[in-house]
C-alpha cells in the first residue's frame, strides 16, 4: 500500500465537472493498493495517516511538526490512485503490473475509508475507477509518501 499524503488547506474532487468531495484544511490522501496488501496494513496506514505530526502549534507557528490531523480536528480526501504503482523503468508505457485487481482495490480502499471515519473525523472521497480531477491547494507544500 502507497499513500501520498499532502497537508492542504483545502482539496477537491471532480467527475465530470460536478464536485463530489471538499474538504478545508487538512490531508489530501491519495492511495494506491497492490495485490498483497491485507487489513494489517490498512489499520497501519490509517493510524499513521491519522497519528503524524504535520501542523504547526497554533501558539507557537515556529513549531512546525507538533500537531495531527486529528488533534487539529483536521478534515480528509481520499482518492484512489493506482498509478502509485505505476512502474517506468521499462519502455515508454507505465507498467501497472503490481497494482491489485479492481475488485480487491475496491474493497480495500473502501475498508481504508471506513477506518479513517470511525476517527470522527470529516472524510469525503473521490469516485473509485473515475477520471477526477482533484485540486489541491497544498500547504508547505507538505508532501509525503508512505509505504
Amino acid at each position: 500500500m502507497r499513500v501520498l499524503i499532502q497537508r492542504v488547506s483545502a482539496s477537491s474532487v471532480s467527475v465530470n465537472g460536478q464536485i463530489i468531495g471538499k474538504i478545508g484544511r487538512g490531508l489530501n490522501l491519495l492511495v494506491g493498493i497492490t495485490d498483497t496488501d491485507t487489513e494489517k496494513e490498512l489499520e497501519w496506514m490509517a493510524k499513521k495517516c491519522l497519528e503524524l505530526r504535520l501542523f504547526p502549534d497554533p501558539e507557537n507557528p515556529e513549531r512546525r511538526w507538533q500537531k495531527s490531523v486529528q488533534e487539529i480536528e483536521g478534515e480528509l480526501l481520499v482518492i484512489s490512485q493506482f498509478t502509485l504503482y505505476g512502474n517506468c523503468r521499462k519502455g515508454r508505457r507505465p507498467s501497472f503490473d503490481r497494482s491489485a485487481a479492481p475488485e480487491q482495490a475496491r474493497a480495500l480502499y473502501d475498508r481504508f475509508v471506513t477506518l479513517l471515519r470511525e476517527s470522527g473525523l470529516k472524510v469525503e472521497t473521490g469516485e473509485f475507477g473515475a477520471m477526477m480531477e482533484v485540486k489541491i491547494d497544498n500547504d508547505g507544500p507538505v508532501t509525503l509518501l508512505l509505504e
